[in-house]
């Protein structure tokens, strides 16, 4: 029934009440007896009672979509209100369902293209500072052990000094390209990358503890930088944020299947603070690749940050009478041949943004 209908029919309802009591035994004499005005208004509030009572039964569908809007949140989808009966409630509710599949779909499409940009820009950053600024100061370096080497003594200890603060400023560029362009998991793999970024975050004040299941399904290039840059934002939250004196991070299989990245910390925890442009950035990458992120207390204080991967599915093994599988002449075709190509993929939009 549409709301009209519905509406509609309540009110009938209530006024066939209403010319019920004028038709019935009641009278009402002039001047008005109290007993005969004690009927009137127990019969109006019993009414007004009825159809407040029916109205909220009737607009109910509109208070839980009107909830469902006021809670929709594109980086937590998959969450929509359920279609219940016939009617403009019914379709409203199935349109606002349809207009959040396609915002999701815009958002995850517009989402990948801006990432995909951003460490692409990256790139080109870290290439730059390796190659240009680094280059030079290496310059530097060199002409002022030069100078110092033939430089009077009171000139001498200055320059060592200056040569030192160089060096300082050498390494500190190639510690921000190396996290600008992660190349360690290029080369060597997502373990030896988790494991080389552990390193760099550990001090004497942040003890950063790994634990890398052995036999981990493959990810592809895309998802293991996904989860290198969640890895990433975690532990530097942890760093700057938790005033943890522990971390640990965790790479294995996930209890319900697929893989599982976890990072613990033993710090104060969120405290109820907002999500910020860090946090917002791990969803963004996570819904490029199907993954659920979960940010919040753990179960023994701190902070916890889950990454589940869903399960890769093998591929389908080719039903018989087909062709046959690709041999060494297909194999060697570019457009078949398998080889790991460029693949875009995500990156954070701050290497080091805060948690709140």
């Amino acid at each position: 029934m549409s709301l009209y209908g519905r509406i509609f029919l309540l009110n009938a309802a209530v006024l066939v009440l209403a010319a019920g009591l004028l038709l019935g035994p009641v009278t009402v004499s002039t001047p008005v007896l109290l007993g005969e005005a004690v009927v009137v208004v127990c019969g109006l509030v019993l009414m007004l009672v009825l159809n407040a009572a029916l109205l909220r039964v009737g607009l109910a569908p509109l208070g839980r979509l009107g909830r469902a809007m006021a809670t929709a949140d594109l980086l937590k989808p998959g969450t929509r209100p359920e279609v219940t009966g016939r009617g403009e409630i019914a379709d409203l509710t199935a349109a606002f369902n349809a207009m959040l599949d396609r915002l999701e779909a815009e958002r995850a499409t517009s989402s990948g293209r801006v990432l995909t940009a951003q460490e692409a820009e990256r790139q080109r950053i870290a290439r730059e500072l390796h190659d240009e600024v680094g280059q030079t100061l290496t310059a530097v370096l060199l002409q002022l052990k030069h100078a110092a080497d033939h430089a009077p003594d009171g000139l001498r200890e200055d320059l060592r000094q200056a040569q030192e603060t160089t060096r300082a400023s050498l390494e500190e560029i190639r510690r921000i390209a190396r996290r600008l362009r992660p190349g360690v998991l290029e080369e060597l793999g997502l373990h030896s990358a988790l494991r080389s970024l552990a390193g760099e975050l550990s001090t004497p004040g942040l003890r950063v503890t790994t634990h890398l299941a052995p036999g981990t399904v493959p990810l592809d290039p895309a998802t293991e930088l996904v989860v290198y840059r969640v890895a990433q934002e975690g532990l530097t939250n942890a760093a700057r944020h938790s005033g943890a004196g522990h971390v640990a991070l965790r790479l294995g299989p996930a209890p319900g299947g697929g893989t599982r990245l976890l990072v613990r910390d033993d710090g104060r925890g969120t405290g109820g603070a907002a999500e910020g442009a860090g946090i917002g950035g791990m969803r963004e990458r996570a819904l490029l690749v199907g993954a659920g992120l979960w940010v919040g207390a753990g179960e023994q204080g701190g902070t916890e940050v889950r990454l589940d991967l869903p399960e890769r599915r093998p591929p389908e093994p080719p039903a018989r009478g087909g062709p046959a599988a690709p041999g060494p002449a297909a194999a060697s075709d570019p457009a078949v041949a398998p080889g790991p190509g460029p693949v875009p993929s995500p990156a954070p939009s701050d290497p080091t943004p805060g948690r709140a």
